[in-house]
């Protein structure tokens, strides 16, 4: 059994509660003042260190940090606005209170204006040195808790967004959170996902993000340039290598050289292209159409497709060594069906952006329009969204838009499309899952997410909204 001497942990103790205390310097000419101020604030908790004038003060500032600090005015060799002025830059965080039996108005008004948090005029009773410290520290206690607020929204606010993606479900969360790992090395990354899902958007956030953000980031569709051309393109050419060479040009991954080269839909590349790409991952060089000697080459592939790759290997469209290559680090974007609850976060962002752009003050949606925004399925995606929120704010001429505002086949589909998009398969209890989860969803979004609100909606129990929030994982 382990004895403790009782004596250290009162020392322990002891040295626990003075660091808690409150540091306070005084500084003052006065033998009496600095002694009296001693002890009255000691008695109220404060350590309490004393100078006799503004240099003497300057030494014990820079040696300790002090939450308060009484600082006379009137004071041989440096005087208290000369220690203001010299100690301003070291008193970031701390609270300087002036005192004088020669202040007036205008040296008041000075002081503060040099940072002095209040001043008291001498003679003064303890009972207003009490009162003004009272005061100080309930403006400090404020001040640490709009930082500590300011923080949290902060965190918040980047949880909701990496580069210029807005978006607050798990599921994108994951991306931001394996994007964000993956902007750190210099590993191939394959980005997979559904067209107007924001796979480019990733992409130049990895890029953006990780260190070779001050050299180039090169595009590349792989399946708009035509086949003929595509090789010149990606390797470039020497002069006379065919008709028209009539000089030598740097190819992209050349130009990428240093930085990164984004292979947009890798999946439209042609069969004997990705042998030379393939060597490309490989050897780390590129040999130009012409040229007779390779060039190294230090490029980072980020590679995007809409296709399913392994379908693609299966039916021998694309090689599986150069599957295995680009399938290093696999970012899937979910389709914007799945993640209803992105929805209004993005309709806010696009709404921003195109009131700006558009020189125009719309305040929101209707509730109308909103629960319309959230039953529909995208098959567009996010860029549908996008583009279905410009067209609204180009035709609106009121406040909020309305479900007029929007295309009018965002309200028009079969019930048979929308239960085949809710869920795959038979089961009841799957299917009742997830209707309720998108009921839950829609009725929070109706009433701002107000969950008293949304529960009478639902004509649940607030206890069984809240149940099944947490069950369901929506998040507010």
């Amino acid at each position: 059994m382990k004895i403790i001497n009782p004596m250290i942990k009162d020392v322990n103790n002891s040295m626990d509660t003075e660091a808690q205390k409150k540091r306070l310097l005084v500084i003052d000419d006065e033998e009496n003042m600095r002694h009296m101020l001693s002890t009255v604030l000691a008695k109220v908790d404060y350590v309490v260190d004393t100078a006799s004038d503004g240099s003497e003060g300057l030494a014990l500032i820079g040696e300790t940090h002090y939450d308060f600090i009484l600082c006379d005015i009137k004071m041989p060799k440096m005087n208290g606005m000369d220690f203001l002025k010299a100690a301003r830059a070291k008193l970031e965080t701390t609270t300087l209170i002036m005192m004088s039996a020669y202040g007036t108005i205008d040296t008041a008004i000075e002081a503060m204006k040099l940072g002095a948090y209040d001043y008291i005029s001498k003679p003064f009773k303890t009972d207003e040195v009490y009162l003004t410290l009272k005061k100080a520290e309930e403006r400090e206690s404020l001040k640490k808790e709009n930082l500590r607020l300011k923080e949290r929204i902060q965190k918040i606010e980047d949880s909701y967004d990496f580069g210029n993606m807005v978006a607050k479900s798990r599921a994108m969360r994951s991306v931001f959170r394996l994007a964000a790992k993956a902007a750190q090395y210099k590993t191939t990354v394959l980005i997979l996902g559904d067209s107007g899902t924001g796979k480019e958007l990733i992409a130049r956030a990895i890029h953006f993000q990780g260190e070779r953000s001050n050299m180039s980031l090169v595009p590349v569709n792989c399946g708009g340039i035509p086949e003929n051309l595509l090789e010149s393109e990606l390797f470039g050419y020497k002069k006379g290598a065919f008709t028209g060479a009539d000089r030598n040009k740097k190819g992209l991954f050349e130009e990428a050289d240093g930085g990164t080269i984004f292979l947009d839909e890798i999946g439209e590349l042609p069969l004997a292209l990705q042998v030379k790409l393939l060597r490309v991952l490989q050897e780390n060089e590129i040999r130009p159409i012409g040229g007779s000697k390779s060039i190294k080459i230090d490029v980072r592939v980020i590679a995007a497709t809409a296709k399913n790759l392994e379908d693609e290997v299966s039916k021998g469209t694309f090689r599986e060594d150069l599957f295995y290559r680009l399938n290093v680090l696999s970012i899937q974007l979910p389709p914007l069906r799945d993640r209803s609850e992105d929805i209004p976060l993005l309709c806010d962002y696009f709404l921003k952006r195109f009131n700006k752009r558009l020189d125009k003050d719309i305040q929101g949606f209707s509730s109308a329009a909103m629960s319309r925004l959230l039953a529909y399925h995208w098959p567009g995606n996010v860029r549908e969204l996008e583009n279905a929120i410009e067209r609204a704010v180009v035709l609106a001429e009121d406040s909020m838009l309305s479900p007029d505002h929007f295309p009018p086949e965002l309200g028009q589909r079969s019930n048979k499309e929308q239960m085949g998009e809710l869920f795959n398969g038979y089961s009841l209890k799957e299917a009742q899952k997830v209707l309720e989860k998108k009921l839950i969803t829609k009725a929070l979004s109706e009433t701002g997410g107000n969950r008293t609100q949304a529960a009478r909606l639902l004509e649940i129990s607030h206890p069984s909204l809240l149940s099944k929030i947490k069950a369901y994982d929506i998040l507010l």
